[in-house]
């Protein structure tokens, strides 16, 4: 790391600390090449002081892969209601917040397979036979295309307002990132998509305020302070490993070169895929009404009030969501967890 990062390890923890209260483990998994990938490990075991339980069922492992500039801290609000009922792990992606960042190879492909990989490095380490992948945006991709490379590990992909699926529109300034990071591209190109804040320097968390002034509402449960945006601006200030690789994954203005949608046909038939929308956001749903056109067992959940940080924006919807998705997963496997009604939409494409 470079100097900035260690100014900002204990606010990174503090991030998630603050917004738990189940206990959890945190260190650096190593994998090959010198890499490592920052997780957050949360067991199935109680809280100390909370009032005994009845023993419950193991479920299945969820793990959690963020989005492009994102990292662990974004799940603060997610973390204790999603591992109250299993295992749950959150890493930071290869080239992001406090994992490695090394050099990705230039082209798309190579870039791809160096995140799935790592992934994959990172499961047998961890020792995770079987488990539930949810990615939001980038971290959406990725789940994909780890799902297409190791079909026997995944029982079951969410996909989060996932990045990357349609292929590039006539239009090409249709919306496929959020907006901030679509502005903050169009002024930097063919520069990193955030470079700005780096060029920033000591302005750089103001600047991170001032775009993402939303960023303190969303957190405002966790947060009374700046904590957020300081965190999404320390995130991205370091070497900009993966941020480079995202580059060379796409085509102006965040477009995939290598699409999803003309991939994710070829996930598993087995593999049960569901797609988690907010009905605010600045990615439509297109793509996930796309694919259950070819797929008619997809399932496409919107929640409502929430925009492309679907988590953030109505993190209690969305945890309802997740679990009780994950609650019909084990049901598929013959496991009696039992999960919690969402107050959720299944609506069509977005506006």
């Amino acid at each position: 790391f470079v100097a900035p990062c260690e100014g900002w390890r204990s606010r990174s923890s503090l991030s998630v600390s603050r917004g738990v209260k189940r206990p959890f483990s945190r260190q650096h998994v190593r994998i090959s090449n010198d890499n490592y990938l920052w997780t957050l490990a949360f067991s199935t075991h109680p809280h100390l002081g909370s009032p005994p339980s009845p023993p419950a069922q193991t479920r299945l492992p969820l793990v959690l892969l963020h989005g492009f500039g994102g990292g662990v801290g974004l799940w603060a609000q997610n973390l204790d209601c999603l591992s109250n009922s299993g295992p749950v792990y959150a890493l930071d992606l290869l080239g992001f917040g406090r994992s490695s960042r090394p050099q990705f190879r230039s082209d798309p492909e190579g870039a791809e397979e160096l995140f799935v990989e790592a992934l994959e490095e990172w499961r047998e380490k961890v020792g995770l036979e079987e488990l539930v992948l949810l990615g939001h945006n980038l971290g959406g991709y990725l789940s994909a295309a780890y799902t297409l490379r190791y079909p026997q590990r995944v029982k079951h992909l969410l996909l989060v307002e996932p990045w990357g699926f349609p292929a590039r529109p006539d239009n090409p300034h249709h919306s496929s990132i959020p907006v901030w990071i679509r502005a903050m591209g169009a002024v930097m190109s063919p520069f990193n998509p955030l470079a700005g804040l780096r060029l920033a320097g000591p302005l750089g968390p103001m600047l991170v305020q001032t775009i993402r002034s939303d960023f303190k509402q969303k957190y405002s449960s966790v947060f009374e302070d700046n904590t957020a945006s300081d965190y999404i601006y320390h995130l991205n200030a370091q070497t900009p490993s993966g941020e480079t690789a995202f580059r060379n994954m796409t085509i102006p203005y965040g477009w995939a070169k290598r699409p999803m949608l003309e991939r994710i046909g070829q996930v598993q038939a087995d593999i049960p895929v569901s797609f988690i929308y907010g009905s605010r956001s600045s990615i439509d749903s297109d793509s996930g009404f796309a694919f259950k056109k070819t797929r008619p067992d997809v399932e496409i959940r919107v929640i409502r009030g929430a925009g492309h940080y679907v988590f953030a924006d109505q993190p209690d919807d969305f945890n309802q969501t997740v679990l009780q998705i994950l609650t019909r997963t084990e049901k598929t496997g013959n496991n009696n967890t039992q999960g919690l009604r969402p107050s959720v939409d299944t609506e069509g494409p977005n506006p």
